[in-house]
């Protein structure tokens, strides 16, 4: 049997999306082409695959379950094809998210660039990963971290980089004239947030942490609109990493965090089965800038970080040799398996 890959295309964006609007949308066709593709592909295999009943939307059946890892498959044997015949020509596409923080600083800074590369700009992981498993983009660059449903896990991925987190508030703020400040000095503080906080895994987990209550997000319009909210409001506190450039604003002040420092943790994250054939070469570029930066400095009595506080009483990710970190790549100082994540200069 001949599988048509527009049909499996159609399939997967309906089960990634869980809507046939949404689906037809995102593969800019009409829900009716939508639908009559999938109708096709059901009347050839003689499963019906999408049930389409209920108020959870249009979900995979048991049939449609098991075609999700091989139509996965399919579709990334195809775009290998296509990457096999134009060889060097296609860039490597990348797409990156946790825009309030700049994560392009981080890929700019690479010492040398390894191979053409296509940006995109993702809403967040669950996005980038629907984006990977659709193989609409090779790659994506931003906080790794578990999801409610668990579908990190279809990922592999690599710690790239560990970056200190300062507090920024407005001149108003109590503890503007501080030289340096404690996590728990904010827990009389309003955390201001740039979206939802279920978007914002690391803000959540610090808000946790350190007790802080949060301001709801208001319309995102950029950063200095941000920022400015934050400048006007006299109890408001957020946090951006260290190295991240800031507009010239007046009324903001930048505080280092101390004892513990809060780390960001900026990671590669990619297809587990389906790597693109540069991303080796990507890898070591980050390792080696990074070894060269000191990216990956930790130190447990000096800093926090939500990861290591996960790995407590079961193994660190990255430490063992073929951890899922690192499956389908080659590790960037070209041996099988990772190093310890959080060393000094880890690759």
């Amino acid at each position: 049997m001949d599988l048509d890959p527009a049909q499996l295309r159609a399939f997967l964006a309906v089960a990634e999306h869980r809507h046939f609007g949404r689906a037809a949308a995102r593969l800019a066709i009409t829900q009716q082409a939508l639908s009559k593709r999938i109708a096709r592909l059901e009347e050839a295999l003689g499963e019906r695959l999408l049930d389409r009943d209920g108020g959870r939307g249009a979900v995979p059946t048991a049939a449609g379950e098991r075609l999700l890892e091989p139509a996965r498959a399919v579709l990334a044997a195809c775009e290998a094809a296509v990457v096999a015949v134009h060889g060097a020509a296609r860039p490597l596409r990348l797409d990156v998210w946790g825009h309030l923080f700049a994560p392009l600083r981080t890929v700019g800074a690479l010492d040398v660039d390894p191979l053409p590369l296509e940006i995109g700009h993702g809403r967040d992981l669950p996005s980038v990963l629907g984006a990977l498993l659709r193989g609409e983009t090779d790659a994506g660059f931003g906080r790794y971290h578990a999801l409610p449903d668990g579908r990190e896990h279809e990922l592999a991925h690599r710690l790239v980089r560990l970056e200190p987190v300062d507090a920024v508030l407005g001149a108003g703020h109590p503890l503007a004239g501080a030289d340096a400040l404690r996590p728990d000095d904010l827990r009389t503080s309003r955390l201001l947030l740039p979206a939802a906080l279920a978007r914002l895994e690391f803000l959540q987990r610090f808000a946790e942490r350190f007790g802080l209550t949060t301001l709801p997000p208001r319309s995102n319009l950029g950063v200095e609109h941000f920022l400015t909210q934050l400048a006007t409001t006299p109890d408001a506190v957020t946090l951006l990493p260290a190295d991240a450039p800031l507009p010239d604003l007046p009324g903001l002040r930048t505080v280092p965090l101390v004892d513990p420092t809060p780390l960001y943790a900026w990671s590669l994250v990619w297809p587990k089965h389906s790597p693109h054939p540069r991303l080796p070469a990507l890898l070591r570029a980050f390792a080696d800038t990074g070894r060269r930066n000191r990216w990956l400095e930790y130190r447990p009595d000096r800093d926090w970080l939500p990861e290591a506080e996960d790995s407590v009483g079961s193994e660190v990710p990255g430490d063992s040799e073929g951890s899922e970190e690192t499956e389908g790549a080659e590790s960037p100082d070209g041996s099988e398996g990772g190093g310890r994540v959080f060393d000094t200069c880890s690759g």
